[in-house]
């Protein structure tokens, strides 16, 4: 489209026919990424384009009694401004799963942030003052915070009218889901235990971070429709929901994947896809819309903050006898993915550990606090980090090394889930743990030198704190569980082109799918997937769009097991075709064309015995082979409503964690000197990817475990630092080195064999940190993220 930055362009990814599965290719983007070319979302431009801005709400629970916008109408340069009454259809309401969040606010808001009303003008700055001249008058209503205020007697209602599937069955209105996991009988078991450890856990909110704001470009299409470049996780997924609210059907709305500055959950919700796309309708002008941070921490939900109470017991030998707890996830003012997260959190709170004896709940609230959703780890990460404080209090009560202890419990395949599921794949727990505990530990006193003491390497770091006085080391170890792919019946499918060609007397292959790219290196794995499967070297990765089938979303660690087994399914299905081809033309040249197993290697048809029978491109001469075809991985089922009972999910992914800090106890400082990990991937599809993505989800575990929270002020449910200022991620400067042992047991019903591997490490991580912290002051630190006054009592 003319005046249009589209992004990303078509990726061609030429090399050797042996850079397929296996082999650590380079992503294509990489370069571009580093060097600050890559064009992201943000970088979108058109000739004639607005620019567009949210106002949202300065309260968290009011009536809106009334909203005037005729100052900003009046401003020079303004060409729309919308509030819920503008609105084109009856279908104002949008949502993952339950449709009760408004495209702007009608009546009340229900969190502090809710867009209220858009403006298009013809400068960003300009519709930044208009919006600001919207004169909105609230009613302030009480507020709903937390469980008690959600469901004592006569609680506020965040939502008077639900009729959503889940309403049916929860005990309160302002619980969107409960899931109950109840296995064998804990009561009695807990009688037969020798040890019995109880603890409650507090997990603090987490933000995805990611550094590319929210972002798109809609542009007006002479047909009535438009298209929308945007940074997303799930382009069919939006378009399901776009379409309805601006009253168009779903193939007037075309989306095209643009840049993505990476996601992590944050982008599976909707944020300013359908506003721009209003704007772009009323003004009948391109309109572009970019956040700033601030902005951000408003325009996408975040990881549940929860609390958890758990119990356990042992018998002497340190075998578990039954687990009981009780999971309060805090969902924020609409649904987004809570019910899906309650299912995580309830039917993997058990951990990587075989326990007969369970009595589980899981409940996700409503409240006016900001929404939560999808974040890496889904449920898992909360969980993970309270059952594993519980291994080392066990550990601990029963003179046990906490490692051995783990190992003892380890669940393993063929061990029955608390779900009633057999654990079908290899579970290697127990080796995990003996390989990160295996691995050489960093050297003593590492700061000291020569010429004194490196602070860099201290606590404190450069502020110059200490030079090792009232500094102890601690040393921990932390396990977790993982569920991949989406689960309990979730029709988990995804769609991928294949097109064969010869160009410039070479046999080439074009790779289409709606796969978001944000930063995982699908793209990479497709192109090695190609190669593989048809022995062709160049392969182009077509921009995701949704002129193809679904992909599905970017999260759940799915996409390299679904999206590719969807490539690679239809590759299987152009090389049959290919064969075809050839059998008809070459066949009575050479009897192995009707009696050899084929094969496409190096642009060649060749038999199982390396004879080559025909070059692919005399093959295909002028003939074009495309196929496009939907791949599905074996159907899950939902969890009883009472029981929990239920094979929920298609595959499990391992990690363990060894941390090593070391900490000023003097001044509460922590300086995490190593996070070791040992993860079982199936299938290593790029050996340096994986440790890429092994290392990333890492790192964000450790944020959690000593600095990442969002705060929000339990008397007005604002949120208090949405800013990059005071919300702190880990840099360069705080992120230890972390060596990865890859484990690559195959998992025989997935795709090479290979295991999603994005989530698992993410896990572990803030458990092992918490463990090492507690290892080297001796404190139970039951809360994340642990701040200096947890350690000091000031």
């Amino acid at each position: 489209m003319a005046g249009v930055t589209r992004t990303p362009t078509h990726l061609t990814q030429g090399g050797k026919t042996d850079a397929g599965i296996g082999a650590s290719t380079l992503r294509p983007d990489g370069t571009l990424k580093v060097t600050g070319e890559f064009a992201y979302s943000s970088d979108l431009w058109h000739e004639d384009m607005l620019w567009g801005f949210t106002l949202r709400s300065t309260v968290a629970h009011a009536e809106i009694v009334s909203i005037d916008t005729s100052e900003a109408l009046a401003q020079s340069g303004v060409y729309a401004v919308l509030t819920y009454d503008d609105l084109p259809t009856d279908v104002k309401n949008y949502g993952l799963e339950i449709q009760d969040t408004p495209v702007l606010a009608h009546g009340k808001v229900r969190h502090h942030g809710e867009p209220v009303a858009l403006v298009a003008a013809d400068h960003p700055e300009t519709a930044r003052r208009a919006a600001a001249k919207i004169k909105i008058e609230y009613a302030e209503l009480p507020l709903v915070t937390d469980e008690e205020s959600a469901t004592r007697e006569g609680a506020p209602l965040v939502h008077e009218h639900r009729d959503d599937d889940h309403a049916g069955h929860v005990p309160h209105p302002n619980i969107v889901h409960r899931q109950p996991i109840v296995r064998g009988d804990a009561e009695a078991a807990a009688r037969r235990a020798d040890v019995i450890v109880t603890g409650e856990y507090v997990f603090g909110m987490q933000d995805q971070a990611f550094l590319g704001p929210e972002s798109g470009l809609a542009v007006p299409a002479e047909d009535g429709g438009v298209d929308l470049y945007v940074a997303t996780q799930w382009l069919h997924s939006d378009l399901r929901q776009i379409a309805p609210v601006l009253g168009l059907p779903e193939d007037k709305v075309r989306m095209t994947l643009s840049g993505v500055g990476g996601a992590f959950g944050g982008r599976e919700d909707l944020s300013m896809q359908i506003h721009a796309c209003l704007l772009a309708l009323r003004t009948g002008k391109p309109v572009k819309i970019v956040y700033n941070r601030f902005e951000s921490f408003f325009g996408h939900v975040h990881r549940h903050p929860a609390k958890l109470r758990y119990e356990h017991g042992a018998t002497k030998d340190g075998k578990l006898t039954h687990l009981k707890c009780r999971i309060v996830l805090d969902g924020g003012a609409y649904a987004s993915a809570s019910p899906a997260v309650v299912g995580n959190a309830s039917s993997l709170a058990v951990g990587p550990y075989a326990v007969d004896d369970v009595d589980i709940e899981a409940i996700a609230l409503y409240s006016n606090n900001p929404p939560c959703g999808a974040m890496r780890g889904f449920g898992a990460v909360q969980a993970c980090f309270a059952y594993e404080a519980q291994m080392d209090k066990l550990a601990a009560k029963l003179g046990m090394d906490p490692v051995e202890f783990r190992q003892v419990n380890a669940m393993e395949q063929g061990t029955l889930l608390p779900t009633g599921q057999v654990v079908d794949s290899p579970a290697p727990v127990a080796e995990l743990l003996r390989r990160v505990k295996a691995m050489p530990l960093p050297p003593e006193n590492q700061w000291e030198t020569t010429e004194g003491a490196d602070v860099r390497a201290l606590p404190g770091g450069l502020s110059n704190t200490t030079h090792g006085e009232d500094v102890v080391r601690g040393i921990g170890y932390a396990v977790g569980i993982k569920n991949v792919g989406f689960s309990e019946g979730f029709d988990d499918y995804s769609t991928a082109r294949v097109r064969v060609e010869v160009v410039g007397g070479e046999a080439v292959a074009t790779v289409h799918t709606a796969m978001a790219e944000v930063g995982q290196g699908g793209v990479t794995v497709h192109a090695q997937i190609a190669r593989t499967e048809l022995g062709v070297e160049q392969v182009t990765i077509h921009p995701a769009d949704t002129r193809v089938g679904s992909a599905g979303s970017t999260s759940a660690s799915r996409q390299t097991y679904v999206t590719g087994g969807a490539v690679k399914n239809t590759c299987e299905h152009v090389r049959e075709k290919v064969l075809e081809l050839g059998r008809r033309k070459f066949g009575t040249y050479h009897p192995a064309w009707a009696t050899a197993e084929l094969l496409l290697e190096g642009g060649k048809v060749v038999t199982d015995g390396g004879e080559v029978l025909a070059d692919l491109a005399d093959v295909l001469e002028d003939e074009v082979v495309d196929l496009e075809l939907e791949w599905r991985h074996r159907p899950t089922e939902p969890f009883d409503l009472r029981t929990g009972q239920g094979n929920g999910h298609v595959q499990y992914s391992f990690a363990a964690h060894r941390a090593v800090v070391e900490v000023d106890t003097g001044l509460g400082l922590v300086k995490v000197v190593e996070l070791a990990c040992a993860q079982d991937v199936g299938k290593a599809l790029n050996p340096l990817s994986v440790v890429g993505q092994i290392q990333g989800g890492t790192t964000q575990g450790l944020g959690v475990a000593v600095m990442e929270e969002i705060i929000v002020d339990p008397k007005t449910a604002k949120v208090r630092n949405p800013s990059f200022t005071d919300y702190l991620i880990p840099t360069i400067l705080d992120t230890p080195t972390i060596p990865v042992d890859v484990l690559e047991l195959a998992d025989e019903h997935a795709p090479y064999g290979l295991r999603g591997i994005g989530e698992a490490p993410t896990l572990s991580s803030t458990p092992a940190v918490l463990a090492a912290i507690r290892n080297a002051t001796g404190l139970e630190l039951n809360k994340t993220p642990v701040r200096p006054e947890h350690l000091t009592g000031t």
